[in-house]
């Protein structure tokens, strides 16, 4: 008896990219998403004030869409999503595709997302604007930049002959119209490069505080001692932070207004 031949099981047809149908609330994370390096299911259920597998479900779809790229390259840690260029042509975005994951900044990049959340929902009261260290490289870099730029001059020129810049973490714009400059520090700076960047906080007249939030207290100590020996301990304010949801205190924005209230820079 004749046997027939096996069929062939078919295999089911890869999604084509950008093939989800997107509702505001995806338009909402991708735009989020673009401002950071990347974001993780926790922030976006913050974010979109739902549960963290209802978030990771959606990031899930987004991803096989081709609008987020999904990794997941430290042990015990949850996935990473970047977001792609179909994700930025999405919302509009001006913004360059992320850089790849680094290991080396992978905490420090995380927290920041936080951070922007504590932000986003008025944990520093009313704000005007905040600004990713993104968005700031990616517009002083453009040709075509009219006016001042973001980064802080450091005097000297690097190695693309542009004046030697430094760019905060986040820059938030308050309501009354401060600039308040955050700096997430993980990690000691050593001495000479510190007070290189306090000095050209010191000589920029747009920024009206320096918040620098660390997990320890040897680093805080070490940023306080530079900022007296440069001569702006009025100008810096050092609070410690918790790194897995960034609720630091709120009184370093609040000085800085109380201070050019009073006449201050």
């Amino acid at each position: 008896m004749e046997t027939s031949p096996a069929r062939r099981r078919r295999r089911a047809p890869r999604p084509r990219t950008g093939a989800v149908a997107l509702t505001d609330r995806d338009r909402l994370l991708l735009a989020f998403a673009a401002e950071q390096r990347f974001v993780t299911a926790a922030q976006i259920a913050l974010l979109l004030a739902t549960t963290t597998t209802a978030a990771d479900t959606r990031l899930r779809v987004l991803s096989t869409g081709g609008y987020l790229l999904r990794e997941q390259k430290l042990y015990g840690a949850p996935a990473a999503h970047r977001v792609t260029r179909v994700g930025l042509r999405a919302t509009g975005s001006d913004l360059a595709t992320p850089g790849k994951l680094d290991l080396a900044t992978y905490r420090h990049d995380e927290a920041l997302v936080w951070l922007r959340l504590a932000a986003q929902r008025g944990r520093f009261g009313p704000l005007r604007a905040v600004v990713s260290e993104r968005r700031m490289r990616s517009e002083d870099g453009r040709r075509e930049r009219d006016g001042p730029r973001h980064g802080v001059r450091l005097g000297g020129v690097g190695p693309n002959g542009r004046d030697r810049r430094h760019y905060p973490d986040m820059v938030v714009v308050t309501d009354s119209g401060h600039r308040v400059a955050f700096e997430l520090e993980l990690t000691s700076k050593g001495r000479d490069r510190r007070e290189r960047i306090l000095a050209g906080y010191a000589a920029d007249r747009r920024i009206d505080a320096v918040i620098y939030l660390v997990d320890r207290p040897a680093v805080g100590k070490a940023i306080e001692r530079s900022a007296a020996r440069v001569g702006i301990s009025d100008l810096v304010r050092v609070q410690n932070v918790r790194l897995d949801r960034a609720q630091p205190p709120v009184s370093g924005v609040r000085a800085a207004q109380r201070s050019h209230a009073r006449g201050g820079r």
